[in-house]
């Protein structure tokens, strides 16, 4: 089965600003290396061969780095999001053609680096046979997805503000763990996503979590970091070094 992916690039990289005022957050370089490359690379590694990509901030960068490093050696597709941003799930489903054979898929945000086993994410969602499966981890964050015993998602928390939303009962006190940006999808998801362009994939999860099983896939065990905070930076290349020596890529 050929394993595809979806990468999420299309953004402004707000946070990263002026690093962001001249290139897309993409191409900003970990220990020498543009972020959507170290992205690739990865996946490649983990056997995806098949991968779509959303743009929008500086897109023909991107569509420019993407034709220097010949696509990588893979079968890469883009998806342009021209007149604005989509949101993440606005961006999913604009790029819905790409998963028509319906097979899982996996989503990854660019500016995400952890050493995580994708392949074992992807089998774990293969196992439980859930409509999606969320790496999360028990890290600070202001906002938290809610989980019940079985790993099953319930609800979502805003930490600062106590906001809650619960779509789930469960029998015990449900477990908060922040969303890692990177997930398995069954396209059966598509059917839950609303009308309109933009929307959040959080909110979309939420939808379904009422009626079918979302999964979280625990990962406290590994390294992750946000680079899209500069003060992560630093870090970041830390955490670069240690996966080329631990994946040999």
């Amino acid at each position: 089965m050929t394993m595809k992916a979806m990468i999420f690039a299309a953004g402004f990289g707000t946070r990263l600003y002026p690093l962001t005022a001249t290139r897309p957050k993409a191409l900003l370089e970990v220990h020498g290396t543009p972020l959507l490359e170290l992205i690739i690379t990865r996946l490649r590694w983990y056997g995806f061969r098949e991968l779509i990509i959303n743009v929008h901030h500086f897109a023909d960068q991107i569509i420019q780095f993407l034709e220097a490093r010949q696509y990588f050696g893979l079968e890469i597709q883009i998806s342009r999001e021209n007149d604005h941003l989509l949101d993440t799930g606005g961006g999913l489903k604009c790029a819905a053609w790409f998963f028509a054979d319906g097979a899982p898929f996996l989503v990854h945000n660019v500016d995400i680096l952890s050493d995580l086993d994708l392949r074992a994410l992807y089998a774990s969602h293969l196992h439980t046979k859930a409509l999606a499966t969320l790496a999360v981890s028990t890290r600070p964050s202001t906002r938290c997805l809610l989980f019940n015993q079985d790993s099953v998602l319930c609800g979502w928390q805003n930490r600062q503000t106590q906001e809650q939303k619960i779509v789930r009962l469960a029998d015990a006190e449900l477990l908060p763990l922040a969303f890692s940006g990177v997930h398995v999808i069954d396209p059966a998801l598509f059917a839950f996503m609303p009308k309109q362009e933009v929307f959040s994939i959080i909110d979309v999860y939420l939808q379904a979590a009422a009626t079918h099983r979302i999964i979280a896939f625990p990962h406290d065990h590994t390294r992750w970091i946000d680079v899209g905070k500069k003060e992560n930076l630093a870090r970041a290349s830390e955490i670069v070094q240690a996966l080329r020596q631990k994946e040999g890529w």
